[in-house]
């Protein structure tokens, strides 16, 4: 009886292996790389040196600071400049009246910037276009060129030597009309489908714009509070002219009233209150420079 044997199941086919390509590194050489640093340490040599002349020669007295050759560090360290800075002038009360000035406005540029540039760029109306043309003129023309009218106006309501000239000029001024430009370039980039869906949800125009569109402006809103903390800070024309106590005094105004009794620059003490102001704004700067350069990307001004 002749017996036949079944095949053998045939052998599972083995997964060929997917061979990945192995992934490109680019190395720098070690001598490139120092080359490299080495050109940005020269080239940030300009910039960071006068920062650090400032600082030492606050440290250094009067004598040391026109000293030839000039030494990069005090030889006798002191901090009597900056107890001059505060016993000559109220340097403190000064340094109040910046801070909350600034914040005043930021707060208020971000405020009013946001809700122009959201009208402008989602809501459609008759001259729309022509509206917004017309407040981009603003940043056309001068401060230099409204300072006469506006004390005339300002001196009319009995508010010079007050801070509200500058609470307001500032805050309607130039600066917030940059603010909404920016604003309304970065609401213009968002879907239109987030505004549909928020008003199947039943919200209104105002709870769009602070319920979806502000949270989203995070970035945009960082870039306007840092361009416009750092303009009201350096303000020096209009507390010049709408102010007139020391007592009222924003800090670029009471820098130049540190002099001797013949009128002579007291440099030391200048450059000691010059430290104090510029570096607070040094730190916010570094902290934030992060969302201040992402907000003006995601707004189109970036170079």
């Amino acid at each position: 009886m002749r017996t036949e044997l079944a095949p053998a199941p045939a052998a599972a086919a083995l997964p060929v292996a997917t061979r990945v390509p192995p992934t490109r590194r680019i190395t720098v050489a070690p001598a490139r790389r120092v080359v490299f640093y080495g050109v940005l340490s020269l080239l940030a040599v300009p910039f960071v040196f006068p920062t650090w002349w400032m600082i030492t020669s606050s440290f250094k007295p009067v004598g040391e600071i026109f000293a030839f050759p000039p030494t990069l560090w005090p030889a006798n360290p002191t901090l009597q400049a900056y107890v001059d800075a505060f016993t000559l002038q109220p340097f403190a009360q000064q340094y109040f009246n910046s801070l909350y000035i600034a914040a005043f406005v930021t707060l208020g540029t971000m405020l009013i910037s946001s809700l122009a540039g959201y009208a402008f760029a989602r809501i459609t109306f008759p001259g729309q276009n022509a509206l917004f043309l017309v407040v981009l003129t603003g940043l056309l023309i001068p401060s230099e060129v409204t300072i006469v009218p506006l004390f005339q106006i300002f001196n009319t309501w009995g508010l010079i030597n007050t801070h509200w000239p500058l609470l307001l000029v500032t805050t309607f001024g130039a600066p917030s009309v940059l603010a909404t430009f920016i604003m309304r370039q970065f609401f213009i980039t968002l879907p239109v489908e987030l505004e549909e869906a928020a008003r199947l949800d039943g919200l209104g125009r105002l709870a769009i714009w602070w319920r979806i569109a502000m949270p989203l402006a995070r970035t945009a809103l960082a870039a306007v509070a840092i361009f416009t903390f750092l303009n009201v800070w350096n303000l020096y024309l209009e507390p010049t002219v709408y102010l007139l106590s020391p007592e009222l005094f924003t800090l670029p105004q009471a820098l130049t009233r540190y002099t001797d009794a013949y009128g002579g620059e007291m440099w030391n003490v200048q450059l000691a209150a010059a430290t104090m102001t510029a570096l607070p704004v040094l730190v916010v700067f570094v902290f934030a420079q992060k969302q201040f350069v992402e907000g003006l990307a995601q707004t189109g001004l970036k170079g």
